[in-house]
């Protein structure tokens, strides 16, 4: 579920929210860089009422000093003591001007995406992979076969919501099975880019190149990352990952060479999770597939993570035992029977807003998925520390006794269902090691007997 909206769900994450105002008017890009270092540094260096005087509106309401404080110790137990920052660059993203700063930690070299508003304000953060990785460092997997599919540009929807998208095509005549990949947590592109992997892409041309179409897409929180937070307020997963997976299985339906009764969907992460869901909006898929898919509250896995997390760097420093309370205290607020519609998101984990946690209160993936007539993959990486094989036994415990249920676990892939062996950090995201080829195998051969 890494960069994120929801922080700890997947190594390092959005910290702020975009704001609905208008986009940015180019300026020259030495300015914006020098006050994106400026605020970046500020940060780091613990003057976060500097930092904070740099937000537009919205975003001083959802990242207040403290709350700016609290990210700053969270990326510092994650990533080692803070060095030094380095070289920026500028973008333009869905019309806001954006600055990336490299900042260099001990363990690891992250990127801060600064967004400004079009009064030069800041109405955007978040901290993911540093940009090299992610483009220099992939290589396609020695599985993949380029010259036994096509790749070609599509459109998954229309209109105000509309998402760029790659379909990865078998040569020849068909008609072929096909798979719809769904996303972890936060605004992913269409190959889940994680530090220097691509595992969506792994899987897209792994699977091509076995006789398996793949659609893969950029999530709505990504493209429209703005629009997203003009309606933060009633936000669900349904709007952030259900509506669109829905429509990407219509679009494959209608595609030619595609066998229209032998439509599959995979959801990774988060979209493992809202898997059964998924079933139940479409009883005519023939296959659904759960990877790393999480069976708890996703408050208490957020918990979980970041306990992890902050138990890498030895015993707790008396700021994290702080920030461990403050996560504490915000689980204890989803949770309680208090949460309503008018429940300031800003006491919420993370800036979430209540309409996002009160959907999935009560939600039991694997008590759902028994009711499903689809048959069933799960799959889990057995040193994943954000869907752990608590997650992957209440799968197993639920549909124990559920027909055509296939379960695989791999003792020794992560979370991005990579090789590795001892604990699983989020540093090792940042080495490229494409996806397993024993799970593109599972996979292509459960596929094969649906």
């Amino acid at each position: 579920m890494t960069r994120q909206w929801l922080s700890a769900v997947l190594t390092l994450a959005v910290i702020g929210l975009v704001r609905q105002s208008e986009a940015a008017e180019p300026a020259p890009p030495d300015a914006r860089a020098a006050s994106a270092a400026q605020f970046v540094q500020n940060i780091v260096t613990a003057k976060y009422a500097d930092a904070a005087s740099c937000f537009d509106t919205a975003m001083a309401q959802a990242m207040s000093p403290e709350r700016l404080k609290q990210m700053s110790s969270s990326l510092i137990q994650q990533c080692g003591a803070f060095r030094e920052t380095g070289e920026t660059r500028s973008a333009q993203e869905a019309g806001f001007q954006v600055v990336f700063v490299a900042c260099k930690f001990e363990k690891q070299t992250l990127d801060a995406e600064v967004v400004f508003d079009k009064d030069g304000k800041i109405g955007g953060l978040w901290f993911g992979p540093h940009i090299e990785s992610r483009q220099s460092q992939y290589s396609t997997p020695d599985y993949v076969r380029p010259n036994l599919f096509d790749e070609r540009e599509v459109t998954v929807g229309a209109g105000e919501w509309k998402l760029p998208a790659t379909l990865a095509l078998p040569k020849g005549e068909g008609p072929f099975p096909a798979l719809v990949l769904v996303h972890g947590s936060g605004p992913n592109d269409r190959d889940e880019t994680i530090g220097a992997n691509k595992p969506f892409r792994d899987l897209a041309l792994g699977l091509a190149s076995r006789g398996i179409a793949v659609l893969r897409y950029d999530k709505r929180t990504k493209v429209y990352a703005a629009q997203m937070a003009a309606s933060k307020d009633t936000l669900t997963v349904k709007q952030e990952v259900l509506d669109d997976a829905m429509t990407a299985v219509a679009l494959l339906r209608n595609t030619p060479k595609i066998a229209p009764t032998r439509i599959f969907v995979l959801g990774h992460s988060l979209g493992g999770t809202l898997i059964p869901r998924i079933g139940k909006l479409d009883e005519h898929l023939a296959g659904l597939i759960v990877m790393a898919g999480t069976t708890r509250p996703l408050e208490d896995v957020i918990l979980e993570q970041t306990e992890y997390l902050s138990s890498l760097n030895g015993a707790p420093s008396v700021e994290t035992q702080k920030y461990l309370a403050e996560i504490q205290r915000q689980v204890a607020a989803v949770k309680s029977l208090a949460l309503s519609a008018d429940t300031p998101a800003s006491t919420l984990l993370f800036g979430a807003p209540p309409s996002y946690w009160l959907d999935l209160r009560g939600y039991a993936p694997a008590e759902l998925a028994k009711t499903l007539s689809q048959p069933l993959l799960i799959l889990q990486g057995g040193r994943d520390y954000q869907a752990t094989k608590a997650d992957y036994e209440g799968w197993a415990k639920s549909l124990a006794d559920r027909p055509r249920v296939t379960f695989k676990l791999y003792p020794d892939l992560d979370h991005l269902f990579m090789e590795g062996t001892g604990k699983s950090t989020p540093a090792e995201y940042d080495k490229r090691e494409p996806v397993a080829r024993k799970v593109i195998d599972d996979i292509a051969a459960w596929i094969a007997t649906q």
